[in-house]
């Protein structure tokens, strides 16, 4: 069984990005464990280095604006994100269009750091702020038969230019398990470094699947769907060879067009050693458990 841990923090209790970038010498001042502002999964993660601020929103893929790694925040200040409404819909008690700021009034917010990876062996580490998507269904009140969560990010051609190509079939869709969507570690984000999200990293509200590959958290979602049978993944989709429904980080598997058995982190330098790739991205031992019996080079 997962270790479950309760939403305790509020946005008054968000690390500063100053204590952040000057991490290394509060660790050694303190010690990991006596970092005031920091959830049990933030403490997990603290002895790793965070992305600077500019890292995390420079070098992004978000393909509604363009395909290039810094074309979504050249780009995507053209997204309007205020006001912002989630529709969520299928198999739920209380469906309806939920605007944000009603949403954010009954969550905790809280401060997150994860190892975030994407599908080209690159890594990050990001500290997010959020609230955990489990919260939010149960806002909703899940029905009986429901056993996946679909997600769909915002289809805007005036606004998302990539879009006017047919890189994918819009708008991106995504889907998780909803044992895996109730894990106390998926968020749905709302910001990272205690300000809010900027548009290139999803905003206003995007899922956070820490131990699947980034493709999987769907950016700028404006409709969540309870419903029985598995959803459509926009990679998936287009390419289910290469892209499975699960995609969790497994570095046994490789990708058909290169080996995910290493990565890089963003920002470490164009000569920086290469690392292991670590099972389900490190957190093995708080997601195994989701997957026990299954194949995973069959389910990948």
């Amino acid at each position: 069984m997962a270790l479950r841990w309760t939403n305790t923090l509020t946005r008054d209790d968000v690390t500063p990005e100053a204590v952040f970038l000057n991490r290394r010498q509060i660790l050694a001042g303190l010690g990991a464990g006596a970092m005031t502002g920091l959830s049990a999964p933030a403490q997990a993660q603290a002895g790793l280095e965070p992305n600077d601020w500019d890292d995390i929103t420079s070098y992004c893929n978000y393909y509604e604006f363009g395909t290039g790694k810094s074309d979504p925040s050249k780009n995507a200040h053209m997204l309007t994100t205020s006001p912002w409404t989630v529709t969520i819909d299928g198999l739920v008690e209380r469906p309806g269009d939920y605007a944000l700021e009603d949403i954010l009034s009954q969550m905790t917010i809280e401060e997150r750091i994860y190892r975030f990876r994407c599908v080209e062996a690159w890594s990050m580490v990001v500290p997010w702020n959020g609230f955990e998507l489990a919260d939010l269904l149960d806002l909703a009140g899940v029905k009986p038969g429901a056993n996946y969560v679909a997600f769909e990010t915002v289809y805007r051609p005036e606004e998302m230019p990539g879009t006017r190509f047919p890189v994918l079939d819009w708008p991106y869709v995504e889907g998780l398990r909803l044992d895996e969507a109730r894990h106390p570690l998926t968020i749905m984000a709302t910001g990272l470094y205690g300000r809010d999200l900027p548009n290139q990293n999803g905003a206003p509200l995007r899922l956070v699947v820490p131990w699947k590959y980034g493709f999987k958290s769907i950016k700028s979602v404006v409709r969540i769907t309870l419903t029985e049978d598995e959803p459509p993944a926009s990679w998936n989709r287009a390419n289910p060879r290469e892209y499975g429904f699960y995609s969790n980080v497994n570095p046994n598997v490789d990708h058909p067009r290169w080996s995910q058995a290493t990565e890089r982190k963003i920002g470490a330098g164009l000569f920086a050693r290469r690392q292991p790739t670590l099972m389900f991205n490190g957190y093995e031992e708080d997601v195994a458990a989701l997957y026990k019996g299954m194949d995973l080079a069959e389910f990948f």
